[in-house]
């Protein structure tokens, strides 16, 4: 017999380690209702009649599916199809064998429903039942730093420039389907041009004649967006409302930019970080310049880690603030999450001054230990040489979680856009983590 003429129509669970630990987080799920109540509360906000229409995805089936996403590293095509396709993964998220999937559209309009609020509440949910059921104690954790990138290209001021004008032609002509919105010029391709003779030339002089006339017609795309948003704001209706908006806000920017690049290009200054403008599609992008050597574009997020290999807390903070001024504050934050201060804490050497350390041993931690000791004497931080030792060494198990988080889960880039959606994305990646190490330790 060569072929089977009929299939079968259910199919045994997948006898797989995989399909075990998915099978413990819906058991840690199940026995945490409050996670999907928050959930749900965030699907049906602003939603007049929730209970008419059609049935949508419930608050246990969106957060099943954030964390299948966020643990595999699934772009929404991808997540459709593995859903559809995969009978684990379906069984994970409530999906019946007969019963159809949603889009990549749907899974995506859901999945960004859910708000960073919603997900850190989450989070500290869960690190209380694993304390609760002594999986983590919370006496002993480890604070270091960690850069999540934006997801956006090297920024130059000549790209910046590019985009603007890109960014603004592209509104003006879809307003201009619609609307009268006055006559205006469209100066892409000689943008692009100069960019591309600013990026290839090895001439100074050339580079400056270059970014002048890129600077040129920069503005006067800025002057038509503005003569445009003028003209829309009398016309009623959503749509143009809508316009006005986006070219007031990319003009925004885009002045930000010219501006920059003036100060940089023709008048030789430097301008500081925190006045300037990375990228126009992640405007809330910050500029870290780690080590005095590597510059990336993204958020500074703060983790502590506890003994047993979960992250207790995840913070992600706005601008580039010295480790230094995080040390007390993430103390603070231990004590609210898990209601007791730790025993012993570690930390980088950049946390390190006398003042945190004093702060620390007011806040109740016995044992405080920083990897480089700058101008601290061993006895002032902990009891003894082995101790200090011991918790030098615990500090370093962080970086192992770190990488651990970079490349399983996806923290070392953020895809999702916004600021508000880029901290959604990395507690996403930081709960994700969590479950999935709990569940080992539940099967261990």
């Amino acid at each position: 017999m060569r072929r089977k003429e009929q299939l079968s129509l259910d199919r045994p669970p997948a006898a797989h380690a995989h399909a075990e630990e998915l099978e413990q987080i819906g058991l840690i799920l199940d026995a945490n209702p409050r996670m999907v109540e928050l959930v749900e509360q965030d699907l049906v906000r602003g939603v007049k009649n929730p209970g008419t229409g059609a049935r949508g995805l419930t608050g246990d089936q969106v957060y099943r599916i954030l964390l299948i996403k966020q643990m595999n590293g699934f772009s929404y095509e991808e997540l459709a199809f593995h859903l559809s396709d995969s009978v684990t993964y379906r069984a994970f998220c409530r999906f019946g064998a007969l019963e159809q999937t949603p889009a990549r559209s749907t899974l995506s309009e859901n999945l960004k429903k859910v708000r960073p609020g919603t997900l850190e509440a989450i989070h500290q949910l869960l690190v209380r039942w694993a304390m609760e059921r002594r999986i983590e104690k919370g006496r002993k954790v480890r604070i270091d730093a960690t850069v999540t990138e934006s997801n956006i290209h090297a920024p130059t001021d000549s790209s910046l420039l590019l985009d603007g004008v890109r960014v603004l032609v592209r509104l003006l002509n879809r307003a201009g389907q619609r609307f009268d919105i006055g006559h205006f010029s469209d100066h892409r391709r000689r943008a692009k041009r100069r960019a591309l003779a600013i990026l290839h030339t090895g001439s100074a002089k050339k580079r400056t004649v270059a970014y002048r006339d890129l600077l040129k017609v920069t503005k006067k795309t800025v002057g038509y967006a503005e003569m445009g948003a003028g003209r829309l704001e009398g016309v009623s209706g959503e749509l143009a409302s809508c316009l006005v908006a986006e070219l007031r806000q990319v003009v925004e920017l885009v002045r930000k930019v010219i501006d920059q690049t003036e100060r940089r290009v023709l008048h030789g200054e430097s301008v500081p970080a925190s006045e300037k403008v990375v990228s126009l599609f992640e405007s809330h992008t910050d500029i870290i310049v780690k080590d005095r050597r590597d510059t990336l574009y993204g958020h500074k997020v703060y983790l502590t880690a506890g003994a047993s290999g979960l992250i207790l807390d995840c913070v992600v903070v706005d601008g580039n603030p010295a480790d230094s001024t995080m040390t007390v504050p993430m103390l603070e934050r231990q004590k609210l999450i898990a209601g007791v201060v730790p025993r012993q804490a570690a930390f980088d050497g950049g946390f390190a001054s006398k003042e945190n350390l004093r702060d620390a041993k007011v806040l109740g931690v016995e044992d405080v230990a920083f990897s480089k000791k700058r101008g601290l004497e061993v006895s002032e931080m902990t009891r003894s040489s082995w101790v200090y030792r011991r918790l030098r060494n615990f500090r370093a198990g962080i970086e192992g979680l770190i990488s651990f988080l970079k490349r399983a889960f996806g923290l070392d880039r953020c895809t999702w856009r916004g600021a508000e959606s880029f901290t959604s994305y990395v507690l996403a990646s930081v709960l994700a983590a969590n479950f999935l190490t709990l569940a080992r330790h539940l099967l261990a």
